[in-house]
């Protein structure tokens, strides 16, 4: 596996889910993780983990928490026209480039 993979979704995203036991779920991009490839989306491959007591969480007992997917099981959510959507990268007049919309060709990187 490549050392830093390049994502195609960052934090704060909408993404849906493409396969697996969420197949069909939208949620948030929490965190991306270039390194390993992977992405933690708010919701979605929830995973149950079990604490001894401690002084940050004394009652201890069963968290349940989202875990870390393949960042090729997502699809970006385009903002402007709601629907999942591949990007293509668009250079601006800056000489940045920018993630775009293949549907409505609108850019999705308002901040940048």
């Amino acid at each position: 596996m490549p050392d830093i993979v390049k994502l195609h979704v960052r934090k704060g995203d909408t993404v849906v889910i493409l396969s697996g036991k969420d197949k069909g779920k939208k949620g948030k991009v929490i965190e991306a993780l270039p390194k390993k490839g992977k992405i933690i989306v708010e919701g979605v491959n929830k995973v149950k983990r079990h604490a001894k007591p401690t002084q940050k969480t004394p009652q201890g007992g069963i968290l349940v928490k989202e875990a870390a997917l393949s960042s090729s099981k997502a699809m970006l959510i385009c903002p402007a026209c709601d629907k999942p959507t591949r990007i293509k990268k668009t250079v601006m007049s800056s000489g940045m480039a920018a993630r775009t919309c293949k549907h409505c060709g609108e850019i999705i990187d308002k901040d940048k």
